[in-house]
């Protein structure tokens, strides 16, 4: 039996990327996952706490993808975009979804620039692996400009891109990070 926090929080973020933030609450994440209503409250007391579980929750699945593609592979990379934005795209969905709040909730805000700093750092890490000069600022505009792509795949102002039209999309963006 899977975890009670785990399963919780995966109600969570179908929640969000469906209903938004209005739409999230403690009982609708109950009903979501099928368990006893007050069972998401017992867990996550608050909305904060809540939020910031759910905002946890993603950086954890979004690291364990990360560290199991090969970054230095532009076509992982890809694959890892076009997972997120079509088999993923609930919780990319509920990630945007936080990242807009956070700017209004000085605690949210806090744990999203924790958990962006993680990528961030480990963009850095590659790059310094690389030798890349300048690795701080090459990597947070990198992530930057991988954050942009996906947004653009999975709010749908963009045209949908095949793995390989991502692959070209990120030829620049690793060029330019890579760059003397």
């Amino acid at each position: 039996m899977p975890d009670r926090r785990v399963e919780l929080m995966d109600a969570a973020i179908v929640t969000l990327a469906r209903e938004g933030m209005r739409g999230l609450t403690h009982r609708a994440v109950d009903r979501a996952a099928g368990v006893a209503e007050g069972s998401t409250s017992y867990y996550f007391r608050t909305r904060e706490a809540l939020l910031a579980g759910v905002l946890d929750h993603l950086a954890e699945l979004s690291t364990a993808e990360i560290a199991a593609v090969d970054v230095q592979d532009i076509g992982a990379v890809a694959g890892l975009i076009a997972q997120w934005s079509t088999a993923g795209r609930d919780r990319m969905l509920a990630r945007f979804e936080l990242t807009m709040e956070s700017t209004r909730r000085p605690h949210l805000q806090a744990t999203m620039r924790r958990l962006e700093g993680q990528f961030r750092s480990m963009a850095e890490e590659l790059l310094i692996a690389m030798n890349v000069p300048d690795h701080r600022r090459r990597a947070a505009n990198l992530v930057a400009q991988i954050d942009g792509l996906l947004f653009d795949q999975v709010v749908g102002t963009g045209p949908v891109r095949s793995r390989e039209d991502l692959q070209d999309a990120l030829v620049p963006m690793f060029m330019s990070a890579f760059a003397e």
